[in-house]
């Protein structure tokens, strides 16, 4: 053999993955999606179940469960939501939780990033001990600030509004937001900032035009998670907002309270106040993975 022939590997040697191997492979695959599949149709049942029900007269929901809508289609009516709709109660409570849930996440979005973009990249007398204090605030509960807030917002004349409903999940809302924000800002590389800076880019600049399109992903994730709490949340509101700023989730319990059967008017509202939240996440889900992912990764 001549020096620098190369030697081929006999055919017992080779790597080459055999048919079994290949069909394990995609039968792997086409197993685990049909896995995921049925997880997510599985988790999806109560949804389905609470709009079939809303959908359904009062008397049918009483005789039977919901499931009966597919041997009986014709139990299907839009009745439930024309109360709902001329239910005032459940319409001002649906408008006082969007005018409680959106400027609260825009604040958190806001105030945490540009309060993570400050202790990520700029230098202050005692930086790193407000943010040792910011950590501590993580594991506070929500439930240690109810009373002292509420005499707080007592003497300042915000106890029962929307604002005051507002202002205390902003503020429970920004340690995590900044906390979040921060870590994720400062795996930005610092060449991308200097370079910016070379440029004549000032603080604010640099802040919309470098670090705001970076951090997106997990800016969009925060966003998300903190729609998600306020629109959820019963305990603040049911404290801090009175009959007429009270959100959906305060206005369906007192339903339930003072109008036990009133199911026709329960069940279409609950379903709109899942809903909302649904659409949301499924709107903004890529770049909540896109977050999630590259927070995994750094």
């Amino acid at each position: 053999m001549a020096p620098g022939e190369a030697v081929a590997s006999p055919p017992s040697e080779r790597r080459d993955p055999g048919l079994a191997s290949r069909i394990a492979a995609r039968t792997g695959g086409g197993v685990l999606r049909v896995f995921l599949v049925l997880v997510a149709l599985f988790w999806l049942v109560p949804t389905f179940g609470l709009l079939a029900s809303s959908l359904r007269g009062p008397s049918d929901i009483a005789a039977s469960g919901w499931w009966k809508v597919f041997s009986e289609p014709a139990q299907l009516t839009w009745s439930n939501y024309d109360k709902l709709l001329s239910n005032d109660t459940i319409t001002n409570s649906l408008w006082n939780t969007v005018l409680i849930t959106v400027p609260t996440t825009l604040l958190v979005v806001v105030v945490g990033s540009l309060a993570g973009y400050a202790f990520a990249w700029m230098e202050f007398p005692g930086r790193d001990w407000l943010f040792l204090v910011l950590v501590g605030l993580l594991v506070v509960p929500i439930q240690i600030g109810l009373i002292p807030v509420s005499k707080l917002f007592g003497d300042l004349g915000l106890f029962g509004s929307i604002t005051g409903v507002v202002i205390f999940h902003t503020a429970f809302g920004l340690p995590f937001a900044i906390f979040l924000l921060r870590n994720f800002f400062a795996e930005i590389p610092r060449e991308l900032l200097e370079a910016a800076r070379l440029d004549g880019a000032g603080e604010l600049r640099l802040f919309a035009t470098v670090v705001m399109p970076l951090g997106g992903p997990a800016i969009a994730s925060l966003g998300i998670f903190q729609f998600l709490w306020v629109w959820n949340d019963m305990l603040v509101a049911l404290i801090f907002a009175d009959p007429d700023s009270a959100p959906i989730t305060v206005a369906l319990q007192n339903q339930v309270r003072q109008f036990g059967a009133n199911i026709d008017v329960l069940a279409p509202g609950a379903f709109i106040s899942m809903i909302v939240p649904l659409v949301v996440f499924f709107a903004f889900q890529r770049q909540f993975v896109s977050g999630v992912m590259a927070g995994a990764v750094k």
